[in-house]
């Protein structure tokens, strides 16, 4: 799996949610509100997810696998970073 572009949209709000993340699988997938959260040990990703019946959220679309897991969140904490020292130039980056 080749991620072939991210797209961050970092937010103004107070909070612990840093950015909304859209990542394109091989130029042909895209998984859109994927979050860039500030937690107690750094920035890690949480992946898209809805209110169940429940009152759970459960994810509707993740990684399967640790590994998956560990590439997609490196990529996307790197164009994050590059966009927040890109602050003066807009709010929005196309990592390829």
């Amino acid at each position: 799996m080749e991620i072939t572009d991210v797209r961050v949209r970092k937010t103004t709000k107070e909070g612990k949610m840093r950015a909304i993340v859209s990542v394109t699988l091989e130029d042909e997938f895209v998984i859109h509100d994927i979050k860039v959260i500030e937690g107690e040990r750094g920035l890690f990703i949480a992946m898209p997810s809805k209110k169940s019946a429940d009152g759970e959220y459960r994810d509707i679309a993740h990684p399967i696998n640790s590994a998956t897991r560990e590439k997609l969140q490196n990529k996307i904490l790197e164009a994050y970073e590059n966009a927040k020292d890109d602050e003066g130039t807009g709010s929005e980056l196309n990592e390829s």
